[in-house]
């Protein structure tokens, strides 16, 4: 499990890619769903959650852990078991407790960190977007909305579930081509909170024994 929250985390699912496919497609149903939830997250000071983390393979999954995020304009802390990371708007900071290791990368184009809510701006170049529906999920009557990526990237598909009535993401399902799947299901919204701005700071001195790596 460790190491499956390890390789989503920094993004590594990303193998590579080939040559564009058609030409981008985005329904217009499924982008007002989606525009209107980045809306709302942007005119928060500040949101925090909790989730359930979910890995599996062949669409099911075998093991959840709890996770927390809070983001604040466009930085955000994420932790997973004994994984953290940090985006300060510049870099991004992984930072593994139990390995006592941090690597600090930039981030990409041809990579998309698993944020629960990063999908809502990456759609827009990376993926095809259809609408799927309407789907209960954990008693939440959701809009259905799959993404398909415009190139090959490690991503078979992704599945976007919505609260459109209060505009906030349910629940994530990233599948993989090789059949790995990763499921985030959100829950405990809170926002515009008196956040510490140290929250989105990596301070080094607190990782003296810790190895850093620079990519």
């Amino acid at each position: 499990m460790k190491n499956i929250v390890s390789k989503i985390i920094v993004g590594s699912l990303i193998v590579g890619a080939a040559g564009f496919t058609n030409a981008q497609k985005i329904d217009a149903k499924a982008k007002k769903i989606l525009d209107d939830v980045t809306a709302n997250y942007n005119a928060k000071k500040n949101s925090y959650f909790k989730f359930s983390f979910g890995t599996g393979t062949n669409g099911q999954v075998s093991k959840t852990e709890p996770g927390i995020y809070y983001s604040a304009g466009d930085k955000y802390k994420l932790k997973i078991m004994e994984t953290e990371q940090i985006f300060d708007g510049n870099k991004i900071y992984n930072i593994n407790t139990e390995d006592m290791e941090v690597t600090v990368a930039k981030p990409n184009g041809s990579g998309s960190m698993f944020s629960p809510i990063n999908y809502l701006s990456t759609y827009r170049n990376d993926y095809n977007v259809t609408y799927n529906g309407k789907k209960k999920i954990n008693g939440v009557n959701t809009d259905f909305i799959k993404l398909t990526p415009v190139k090959a990237n490690g991503i078979q598909y992704v599945y976007l579930f919505v609260d459109s009535v209060n505009k906030q993401m349910v629940k994530l399902e990233q599948h993989g081509t090789n059949k790995d799947v990763a499921v985030i299901a959100i829950k405990d919204y809170k926002e515009n909170q008196n956040l510490d701005p140290g929250m989105f700071v990596f301070d080094k001195n607190k990782f003296k024994n810790y190895l850093i790596t620079e990519l």
